[in-house]
């Protein structure tokens, strides 16, 4: 295929999550490497842009891709504590900045092709046509969450509403396998004054604008962050959407997708708002055996209390296993938790590089959150999980890694909400151990782990759809 007639210009925008910059910054990364000649600029918050790069101009480029950020409107307010004013103000803000960004990049130069923006920015859809320019919302969660939520959002709300409170009931969705409603996004079980009930409002509005563009297109189109082979079903549980898989895109695959490029980037540009410690965690992991590290990690803005912490300490060492665990340096502050320096059973450090550490022979288990990064991440390194779902997406996913692909298992909770030491022990040796399930948790990893790899090497599933996409912007200027 001829991709190369005509220049294109991709914006790619996001919300100032950590969990959101990553799938956003690894697809302008694999958007730039994929046909010479496309110009790709990434752009977030300016808050966030200035903790990514600390050390560098406002609007640089780092030889593959652009960087120019946009005010939310709140720029640097330590004093904004309530998430829900905080989407209110960047709801009025963000499209009129965002806006100012878009005019500027043009008289700069570079007009912009195309705007991929991800979840939590839906009113990006309106600012792009607003300037003529089209667009295309870049999903980068699970496709089976997509589906939950459209079909929520289309006449299953009233459902799972009068059911919210009942975590056992099943509910049975279009195209969907059965979900009891503790596997449900959270957002939608939560009350209007909750503290994330403004992320709902946001969703309905995603997918407002969805509705918007079927106006002009008969079936508009959604990147998603999965393949395939992954979650077949849900790519077609919603006929109104075209899902298009494009993944897994994860730090540091370039687009062959294959091992020798799961390295940190030579321009350092990983997009980090937490700076890894380098504390010598990957030459502690040399040091254990084959598939021995028990590897813990709850994402960007999980904070527990000292009593789970204690708890989940106690489950690691009572597992006998060396375990390698993050946890965020204002946790540990917040309840007195000693930073151990590492030693024969377990080394405690404030951020890594995941990929790296997955990726590493030492590490056999990943006790994590199921946010959507790390779960294609355990996939793609093909190591088994242990799932604590904490919000959002987490728990549906835990039950997709269970259930699904027969890669995890969940922990259950105590009747205080706690996951106690006695059951994180069982699951990790659930994982590990040489019963027959643990044995066959393995094997499936390891046969996602290459099903994951084609899908994005060159002539995959995903590689295919990524440049029939490229090639349909193109014909559309």
């Amino acid at each position: 295929m001829e991709l190369k007639r005509r220049q294109l210009h991709f914006l790619v925008a996001t919300f100032p999550f950590q969990g959101h910059i990553n799938p956003a910054l690894y697809l302008a990364k694999h958007l730039a490497r994929t046909l010479a000649g496309v110009l790709v600029t990434f752009s977030t918050t300016l808050s966030a842009h200035r903790r990514m790069f600390p050390s560098s101009p406002d609007d640089h480029y780092d030889g593959l891709l652009y960087y120019s950020p946009f005010s939310d409107g709140f720029d640097f307010d330590g004093a904004i504590q309530q998430f829900g004013h905080y989407m209110a103000g960047f709801k009025v803000s963000g499209p009129r900045n965002f806006s100012v960004l878009i005019a500027d990049l043009a008289a700069r130069g570079r007009p912009v092709s195309c705007v991929i923006y991800t979840m939590l920015l839906p009113w990006a859809a309106d600012v792009a046509l607003e300037h003529g320019i089209p667009s295309v919302h870049y999903w980068i969660q699970p496709a089976t969450v997509f589906a939950v939520y459209y079909h929520y959002f289309h006449g299953y709300g009233a459902l799972v509403d009068a059911h919210c409170d009942n975590p056992s009931f099943t509910v049975t969705l279009p195209g969907l396998p059965p979900l009891k409603i503790r596997d449900v996004p959270s957002f939608l079980t939560s009350p209007p004054d909750h503290l994330l009930y403004s992320v709902k409002v946001a969703l309905s509005e995603a997918f407002a604008a969805l509705n918007r563009e079927k106006a002009a297109s008969p079936k508009p189109k959604v990147l998603v962050n999965t393949f395939d082979e992954l979650e077949p079903d849900a790519l077609t549980a919603v006929d109104e959407i075209d899902l298009l898989t494009i993944g897994p895109l994860i730090h540091s695959w370039s687009s062959g997708g294959n091992s020798s490029n799961l390295k940190e980037d030579e321009n350092g540009t990983g997009g980090d708002m937490f700076k890894p410690e380098e504390k010598g965690y990957l030459e502690w992991l040399d040091s254990n055996l084959e598939n021995s590290v028990v590897y813990v990690s709850f994402g960007s803005l999980h904070v527990f209390t000292k009593s789970q912490l204690e708890e989940f300490s106690s489950g690691l060492e009572e597992s006998g296993r060396p375990y390698l665990w993050v946890v965020r340096r204002d946790n540990r502050e917040a309840t007195g938790v000693e930073i151990e320096t590492g030693g024969h059973q377990g080394m405690m450090v404030a951020w890594c590089s995941q990929v790296k550490v997955l990726s590493h022979p030492a590490v056999g288990c990943f006790v994590t959150h199921c946010g959507w990064n790390s779960t294609l991440e355990s996939l793609a390194c093909g190591v088994p999980t242990v799932g604590v779902p904490r919000l959002s997406d987490q728990a549906t996913t835990a039950r997709m890694a269970e259930v699904a692909w027969g890669t995890g298992v969940t922990v259950e909770l105590s009747g205080e909400g706690m996951v106690e030491a006695s059951e994180l022990k069982r699951c990790v040796e659930m994982v590990m151990g040489e019963g027959e399930r643990g044995v066959k948790m393995r094997r499936k990893a390891a046969e996602w782990k290459e099903k994951a790899r084609a899908a994005v090497s060159e002539g995959g599933s995903s590689d295919r759809n990524l440049r029939v996409f490229l090639e349909e912007i193109r014909e559309r200027l």
